[in-house]
């Protein structure tokens, strides 16, 4: 059978720190079984899945590039085959085949998930509490836009369309829109509070509500229309949704209360799916593209959702603590701070 790493190993179940053979306790968790093993001094035999359930693969092995970055690299932008990255103190250009970032640029704070739009990186500084526009043809901050940030902590997303940027910049539940022509807010519309995570596909924003600080029954999507700056539909997801990605066919959220993900239909603004990915806790990341929906979180590096079927279908480790995740048809970008690591993937095999 292959271990929980993707190494080859006799009929039995390990789940250790890789270097020593310390006693443990094992609890292997599907949506249809659990299974739980001893292991003394020698491996007692076990099964480690339930049917169709994917085995954990080492990242490193589905890597065609692995990055060691200084600092605390972790949001993501995906800019054609290359990667802007937030930093220390800066954001950072990465490219797959080059061991040091191609361009760097001093923002104080930069937080957050930022977006590329308008011949533009946009990114927040948590620090000034603005949204800082970063011209793509010189790698130069223009501006900085006084616009307030909902999360100082910068757990939150940037998001483009409509000819517009749009952040949410009160924790009461304002969601700003920023012209580019301009650099200046041109509306502030009202939204649940404890909103904070933006994203933008199928003609609309679409922003999560974690609901108050405690509750886990509170979760939802609001949608906004940018014809009338005004909110279309709430629609009921899993408990304290945080980050949220669009495409492949619908709306995902990760919702940190319970460690499921939420799908939302953008043609019937209802859930149809809720996938047991199994990652609660906060921190980590959703995006769509390569064809599929991937997960960053703490108890599992990455986890790739097909969107045909609503399950997971590859997993990958070891858990290396946050990070983000970003796709698109070139690469699969994914990032560990605290080890200071970038992998980069091929799309979907």
């Amino acid at each position: 059978m292959v271990g929980k790493w993707g190494h080859r190993m006799p009929n039995a179940c390990l789940e250790s720190n890789w270097s020593s053979h310390r006693p443990v306790f094992v609890a292997f968790v599907s949506s249809s079984v659990m299974i739980t093993c001893g292991v003394l001094t020698v491996l007692m035999s076990c099964s480690v899945r339930a049917q169709g359930t994917p085995l954990v693969r080492a990242i490193a092995e589905r890597a065609s590039a692995t990055l060691h970055v200084r600092g605390y690299a972790d949001f993501l932008v995906l800019h054609n085959e290359r990667a802007w990255v937030t930093n220390e103190g800066r954001v950072e250009l990465l490219a797959p085949n080059d061991s040091v970032p191609v361009a760097t640029v001093p923002i104080a704070e930069p937080c957050g998930a930022m977006a590329v739009d308008f011949g533009a990186l946009w990114v927040v500084n948590c620090r000034a509490k603005t949204l800082a526009r970063i011209d793509l043809a010189t790698n130069r901050l223009v501006t900085e836009i006084a616009t307030g940030v909902a999360d100082p902590s910068g757990e939150l997303s940037v998001a483009t369309g409509a000819g517009s940027v749009w952040l949410l910049s009160d924790s009461a539940g304002v969601l700003s829109r920023i012209d580019p022509a301009t650099n200046r807010v041109i509306a502030r519309i009202t939204v649940q509070p404890h909103s904070f995570a933006a994203v933008f596909g199928f003609g609309s924003v679409w922003i999560s509500t974690t609901g108050k600080k405690g509750t886990l029954g509170d979760g939802s999507v609001q949608r906004i229309d940018p014809a009338t700056n005004r909110v279309s539909a709430t629609i009921r997801v899993g408990p304290t949704p945080r980050f949220l990605a669009a495409g492949e066919g619908g709306v995902w959220t990760l919702n940190q209360g319970d460690g499921t993900v939420s799908r939302v239909d953008p043609a019937t603004n209802k859930l149809v799916a809720t996938i047991h990915a199994a990652v609660p806790g906060t921190g980590g990341d959703i995006a769509t593209g390569a064809g599929g929906v991937w997960v960053r979180a703490k108890p599992m590096l990455l986890q790739l959702i097909d969107p045909k079927r609503n399950a997971v279908v590859e997993r990958y480790g070891p858990p290396a603590g946050s990070g983000a995740v970003r796709a698109n048809e070139h690469h699969v970008w994914v990032t560990a701070h605290d080890i200071h690591t970038v992998w980069v993937l091929p799309p979907r095999e």
